[in-house]
């Protein structure tokens, strides 16, 4: 049997989702009314349901997010939402909170969201053994670990490959929670980690002013796509439901490419998920569209500097070095590329990210609404391709067809025209009426091939097309257009009716969870996940830090991301600037807020904990 491989794309609307689906993905994630973890992409129940049926035509999942913690009080309107979504056709739902795994649910597939923090191959095994049908690992996880994970069990396993990283372990975030009771476990996180902070140190002395400390690169291991297969990745997810159409289609088409390469070179193992191939009239490049750098994180082990100091915006594309600036004019390398109503950016004295909107470009010379003071070799990035967004937003810059044969031929009344799509699917339509020879017993051949030809604004292409007529019949070319017409609507209709959706229906199991202790870090929010967890003998249960946090002494985050690894002051990776020690407890500190860092050196971890917490520093291990 060979293995299935995806790319999943995310949608915050409907239209992203055709979007996402005419340009090349092979499942969307998509959020339903409420209780997915972004509050401001949510979609009516009818939305849905249209993504559903224009995604199945193309053999396209559709996931949705009912991935928060939920309170007591929203369990019976949850499981309500979850039957709706389940009638409706939607193939998957993506959770974070184990209650649901008590509730009278049909029988949906359920996958484990990111956010139920998936890095520990036991209780990936446990999660499988209870009836989760994929895991969507934590981003930090390297490909060794993958695979270790992939050996436990044959659960599926799903990775992100492009988008916005967290800075976090995903569900282990609490800074927006502790600060304003925003909780990123309930959908509306404040995005604490990409502020400005200040940096001090236990002398009380600023190391660094007003930089962006906890904001790091956007996510991109789409290079990585051959060796994540191997280590037991089936699904390659791509990061934001709250970004636009372009950035979707745009780094839809670009894993495409990459996957069906892939795909092409290793046909005898792995397969395409769904059905159709795509066109493009744009090429493809991540650092067109919003991107703050790019690095792999962890993938390929700790190797690299991973923050994105200087701001946690777009950085877009590099463009090349200003030059000079002449008049109310720059010239920039490279400034060919550029164009009116381009947004450019730049970082300045100051190490901030400033912004220049091109308002003309003429031979190179870039002719800025305001010319600003910049220093001559600053590097400019290009975060706003004017001309790239107007290309890709077009609906024709990504077009999907599922490849038909047909087959026009007489019968006993008449004639019927057979169309067998990529699939196997067949229809069929007929025609009553009479036959007759064309004038001069010439062939219509060529003619009727054109118009059978004519697919137009549907899903298909009809590739090959074949005419047996024992004689040269003549048939009006309406009535050609006619046929093809039926055959297409009836063809999209069984298609419809063939799809299969892969159903699971849970069945409560007792196998014992690999923790008898669980802190406020497993959110457990609601009494049946409580239910649960004891059911698989777990003795002592902790409530969810946005049920019971002590103010101004709490945990708020724990990240594989250090700072100390980023200022080369890591004991273990830069041992010849040790002499440079750093004056710990180091603080960051942004207006009232106040934080202090921990670090863990020995599972390579730094911790976030308000400024009144207490613990004690490590010394340094590797002496």
């Amino acid at each position: 049997m060979k293995k299935k491989i995806e790319i999943l794309a995310p949608a915050k609307d409907l239209l992203t989702g055709i979007a996402a689906i005419n340009a090349g993905a092979d499942a969307v994630y998509i959020g339903a009314p409420k209780f997915g973890a972004r509050s401001n992409a949510n979609n009516s129940i009818e939305d849905v349901a249209a993504l559903v049926q224009y995604a199945h035509l193309y053999n396209v999942q559709i996931f949705v997010v009912i991935n928060t913690i939920i309170y007591d009080n929203e369990l019976e309107t949850c499981r309500q939402l979850i039957w709706k979504l389940y009638e409706i056709g939607v193939d998957a739902l993506i959770i974070q909170d184990m209650g649901l795994l008590e509730l009278d649910l049909p029988p949906i597939a359920l996958h484990a969201s990111t956010q139920s923090n998936n890095r520990d191959p036991k209780k990936i095994k446990f999660l499988a053994d209870a009836g989760i049908q994929r895991v969507v690992l934590a981003r930090e996880l390297n490909l060794h670990q993958i695979k270790e994970i992939s050996q436990e069990t044959d659960v599926e396993l799903e990775f992100f490959v492009t988008g916005a990283l967290c800075v976090s372990f995903s569900g282990n975030c609490y800074m927006s929670v502790a600060n304003g009771e925003r909780s990123a476990n309930r959908g509306s996180c404040a995005q604490n980690c990409r502020l400005p902070y200040n940096l001090i140190d236990g002398n009380g002395d600023t190391l660094i002013r007003n930089s962006h400390l906890l904001s790091i690169k956007d996510f991109d291991v789409s290079d990585q796509i051959p060796n994540l297969v191997e280590a037991g990745i089936c699904s390659f997810k791509i990061e934001g439901r709250l970004k636009d159409i372009v950035y979707v289609k745009n780094n839809v088409s670009y894993l495409r490419k990459k996957l069906d390469a892939f795909l092409a070179e290793n046909g005898d193992k792995y397969i395409k998920s769904s059905s159709g191939s795509c066109t493009y009239t744009f090429d493809s490049e991540l650092t067109r569209t919003f991107n703050r750098g790019y690095t792999d994180y962890f993938v390929n082990e700790r190797h690299q500097s991973i923050g994105s100091w200087e701001s946690p915006k777009s950085k877009g594309q590099y463009i090349g070095k200003l030059v000079k600036t002449v008049g109310n004019s720059y010239v920039i390398e490279n400034g060919e590329l550029l164009n009116n109503g381009d947004g450019l950016c730049y970082i300045n004295s100051e190490n901030v990210a400033e912004g220049i909107y091109v308002n003309k470009v003429e031979n190179g010379i870039v002719y800025p609404n305001v010319l600003k003071e910049i220093a001559n070799g600053t590097e400019i990035y290009r975060n706003n391709d004017a001309a790239f967004i107007r290309l890709v937003e077009r609906e024709d810059s990504a077009v999907r067809k599922i490849s038909t044969s047909l087959l026009l031929k007489e019968n006993e009344t008449g004639f019927e025209l057979i169309a067998t799509d990529e699939d196997g699917n067949v229809s069929t339509v007929q025609l009553a009426h009479p036959k007759e020879k064309t004038k001069n017993d010439q062939s219509l051949e060529d003619t009727f091939k054109v118009n059978l030809a004519k697919t137009g604004f549907t899903p298909y292409t009809a590739d090959e097309i074949t005419i047996e007529f024992s004689e040269n019949w003549f048939l009006p070319i309406s009535k050609i257009n006619e046929m093809r017409r039926n055959v297409y609507e009836q063809l999209s209709e069984i298609r419809l009716q063939n799809y299969v959706r892969h159903e699971h229906q849970l069945e409560k199991t007792s196998h014992p969870y690999p923790e008898t202790k669980l802190d406020f870090t497993y959110n457990v929010a609601n009494k049946t996940a409580r239910k649960f967890y004891e059911r698989h003998g777990v003795t002592e249960i902790e409530k969810a830090f946005e049920l019971q946090w002590d103010p101004g002494k709490s945990r708020v985050m724990t990240t594989k991301y250090c700072i100390k690894y980023e200022l080369e002051r890591c004991p273990k990776y830069h041992r010849e600037n040790m002499d440079q020690k750093l004056k710990e407890p180091l603080v960051l500190k942004q207006g009232e807020l106040e934080y202090k860092l921990k670090f863990n050196c020995k599972p390579c971890e730094m911790e976030i904990w308000e400024k009144d917490a207490e613990f004690e520093i490590e010394e340094d291990h590797f002496h």
